[in-house]
């Protein structure tokens, strides 16, 4: 009798351990990542919105292969060491695809758990060219293009249209911003004519950057060109402007949005920033920045139609490929055409976003307004 009782609760948790997969698998469960807490959280928050509204929307229509989409959130804070850790939990909660990370750095960590667990992420912004260019990210696609269009944007619109001979280059240290002012020198070198009178990196979050803006004004820098964040360019904007420093500042896509000009305030007018294409024309921009004023009561930010974006391709990926099968939703995903708030996008062969590019923007009368 005893061993009849050993049998049956052997059955009974052997079906409770082999039924735990198979309840799991009545969703699909997408992990938005991101930072969503501290000074860049603006950002992430925008994105996580986007990937929110695309999850209702998709649910609304039956969800991803009849089954409904379970969002799962991480916030990595901006922080490399921060997001592996995210990563692992997301994967051990398992997330089956992932919409993220924000900040390049971040990703690049983070993506050594995701293809090891051979999942597929879609970045809304993370734009350092190694994810698609070094062949170590096979798994990685995003909806925004890379830094080395928006560094030759940047680069000829320094030179041809501003007309400036002299630039200083200053960035914050991280993948992104480091990486974004590499480019810009690379592009500058290459086309002659631009000298870089200053190179140097600042250390983010510093309380005082008065060093860098004298060397700034030493440099004599028509143009200085920031890599970096919102956070640290604001503080170094007002210092500039205070210190009546005669330099242009130009940002790339880590300070467009309001998020830098309600920090810098009127010290914000005349700065230029590369920035996502304007697609406010676009009918699906339209309602869902409607939707998003609805649910959250403010306009969209920086992200968030690129959020969107990515929750679209992932979803038209596993229905293309009729599975959740890392294999088969990958080579889906470079045969995918959506009809995007970004307008009509798909993806090359490298991952890069088709269709969807950078413009020149300028703080006009407080805000940005496109230029180029």
């Amino acid at each position: 009798m005893k061993s009849f009782f050993k049998v049956l609760a052997v059955a009974v948790l052997s079906m409770i351990v082999f039924a735990a997969p198979g309840f799991a698998s009545d969703t699909v469960k997408v992990a938005s990542a991101g930072v969503i807490s501290g000074d860049l959280a603006p950002y992430g928050i925008s994105a996580l919105r986007g990937v929110e509204i695309a999850v209702e929307d998709l649910n609304a229509k039956g969800g991803i292969l009849g089954k409904k989409i379970e969002l799962l959130v991480g916030d990595d804070v901006c922080k490399p060491e921060v997001a592996v850790n995210i990563a692992t939990k997301l994967v051990s909660d398992g997330a089956q695809m992932i919409v993220g990370h924000v900040c390049s750095g971040a990703t690049i960590a983070a993506n050594k758990i995701y293809k090891d667990a051979n999942l597929l992420i879609a970045s809304p912004a993370s734009t350092n060219d190694d994810l698609t260019f070094s062949g170590e990210h096979p798994n990685f696609f995003r909806t925004i293009a890379n830094d080395g269009a928006q560094a030759i944007l940047m680069t000829d619109f320094v030179k041809n249209e501003i007309k400036a001979k002299k630039v200083a280059l200053i960035h914050d240290k991280g993948d992104y911003g480091k990486g974004q002012m590499e480019l810009v020198r690379n592009n500058f070198e290459k086309m002659g004519g631009v000298e870089i009178v200053l190179f140097e990196g600042v250390t983010t979050g510093a309380v005082d950057y008065t060093a860098i803006v004298q060397k700034i004004k030493r440099s004599d820098a028509e143009v200085t060109m920031w890599g970096g964040y919102h956070s640290d360019a604001s503080k170094i904007v007002q210092l500039l402007k205070k210190k009546r420093v005669d330099t242009t500042f130009f940002g790339a896509d880590g300070i467009i949005g309001d998020n830098f000009t309600n920090l810098a305030g009127k010290y914000a007018e005349g700065v230029y920033a590369t920035g996502p294409n304007d697609t406010s024309g676009n009918p699906l921009y339209q309602a869902l920045s409607a939707k998003h004023q609805k649910k959250y009561g403010e306009d969209p930010g920086t992200f968030f139609h690129n959020g969107y974006a990515c929750m679209q391709a992932l979803a038209a990926a596993a229905e293309k490929a009729g599975s959740l099968d890392y294999d088969a939703m990958r080579a889906a995903m470079f045969e995918i055409t959506i009809d995007s708030p970004l307008g009509p996008i798909g993806f090359d062969e490298k991952g890069d976003v088709v269709g969807a590019g950078f413009s020149v923007y300028k703080v006009i009368d407080g805000k940005y307004q496109q230029v180029n």
